[in-house]
């Protein structure tokens, strides 16, 4: 028995897990491990898990979380983790792009009509398409290691587009204070000049005063500009 329950959930208002539609051709209490397995595994937006319990047959969990929705998959441990994820990225693909918008008012079990059939539906294509998904599930993989790496260089990029910012920040202020420290110093050599320049008349008008008394003193005292 490869695929043995899955189901589809969404969160409750007080964060417990509302079971929307469930499917198993067999008989046991998978439900209920199952809630409990998603409460244990379950984290963060888009998680993936897995979860092994042990009895008298070996089962893997495995289940992916996403916009507060939660798909999970009962499978023999002996089946491996591919097919199973697999089967959960065709399940969640499929409700999101024809139930999502009824999932959000539904109640318990209220889409086991409907959705039922098609959890039953993947789960035997599944099983008689495992090399199949193998394959999807390595190439999804590889997808997904892209993705995160792309991901992970626009965080970079953007983080590098902040420095540069911030320097060029710095450059316009380096480049207003150069602007003001030369309007400043042209200010400054301007009145320095003036003041040299006042200076030199004042020293200019003294030596013509202390020539005028001196030659006035020269010539008024001996009577020589009398004649």
């Amino acid at each position: 028995m490869p695929l043995i329950y899955s189901f589809v959930a969404k969160s409750g208002g007080g964060g417990e897990p509302i079971v929307l539609a469930d499917y198993t051709a067999y008989t046991g209490n998978f439900g209920v491990v199952a809630i409990q397995a998603l409460q244990k595994g379950a984290q963060g937006n888009n998680a993936k898990f897995t979860y092994s319990c042990d009895g008298h047959s070996e089962l893997a969990w495995g289940g992916v979380a996403q916009w507060q929705s939660a798909f999970l998959a009962v499978a023999d441990e002996q089946f491996g983790r591919q097919v199973p994820f697999a089967f959960l990225e065709k399940v969640k693909e499929e409700f999101f792009a024809k139930w999502q918008d009824k999932a959000q008012t539904a109640i318990a079990h209220s889409m086991d009509k409907n959705f039922g059939p098609r959890l039953k539906y993947w789960m035997e294509y599944c099983e008689t398409h495992p090399e199949e998904l193998s394959k999807v599930a390595a190439v999804q993989k590889k997808v997904d290691e892209v993705k995160n790496i792309m991901v992970e260089n626009i965080e970079k990029v953007l983080e590098r587009g902040e420095k540069i910012e911030l320097l060029v920040d710095k450059t316009d202020n380096l480049r207003f204070q150069a602007d003001k420290f030369h309007k400043t110093g042209r200010q400054l050599r301007s009145r320095m000049w003036w003041q040299n320049f006042k200076m030199k008349i004042i020293i200019a008008a003294i030596i013509i005063l202390i020539a005028i008394i001196i030659f006035c003193s020269v010539c008024f005292s001996g009577g020589n500009c009398l004649h």
